[in-house]
């Protein structure tokens, strides 16, 4: 079950509902607009208000659903994170485009939410009071998740390994991110946004 589970969890996780809004829609695909990120974050800029929300819904629920089904089903909570990074690879790395994907924060944060809900409320909050002061997406995803790992550390040392493999896939994904930041170049939103 649990090797059925991890499949079907990347397998859910490699829709970008990012591409697929974009092409009901009748917009362009995202990877070519913007900061070429299919994630809710570059929707926003590209698309409008109404198509990142539902990007980040869609986006969220990839990372959640996988988590609630291990659950019910009496998988352990190391079984069940390691499912939930099956999902963030899969967005990460999608079969179905090519296996160029998104940044992976939204299906991370609904990990998050299905494995210990306490990770995300701080995941969460650091995001936002990060992005209120730098107006910077990708620092505050960065951030967010660097200060999740104590918490899991000490409240969830199960679900650690897993955990921090997916920290240094994030990482690995924002490297571009990163030297932007160093240089003084990173993308800000407008305030208005």
């Amino acid at each position: 079950m649990f090797e059925l589970l991890l499949l079907c969890a990347y397998l859910l996780g490699s829709l970008s509902f990012a591409i697929l809004l974009s092409r009901y829609y009748g917009n362009s695909d995202p990877r070519v607009q913007g900061s070429g990120n299919p994630g809710a974050t570059n929707m926003l800029r590209v698309a409008g208000k109404r198509l990142a929300i539902l990007t980040l819904l869609g986006d969220l629920s990839k990372g959640l659903v996988p988590i609630l089904l291990a659950s019910s089903l009496g998988l352990s909570q190391q079984q069940q994170a390691w499912i939930g990074l099956a999902a963030v690879i899969g967005h990460l790395y999608p079969i179905y485009f090519n296996f160029r994907g998104g940044k992976g924060v939204a299906t991370t944060a609904g990990m998050l939410l299905g494995l210990y809900p306490p990770a995300a409320l701080l995941a969460l909050a650091v995001w936002l009071l990060t992005f209120s002061l730098s107006r910077i997406s990708s620092l505050a995803a960065l951030a967010s998740v660097a200060l999740c790992l104590p918490l899991l550390a000490w409240q969830q040392p199960h679900a650690l390994l897993p955990v921090s493999v997916l920290s240094i896939l994030l990482v690995w994904r924002h490297r571009s991110n990163l030297k932007d930041l160093l240089a003084g170049t990173e993308r800000h939103f407008k305030d208005d946004l």
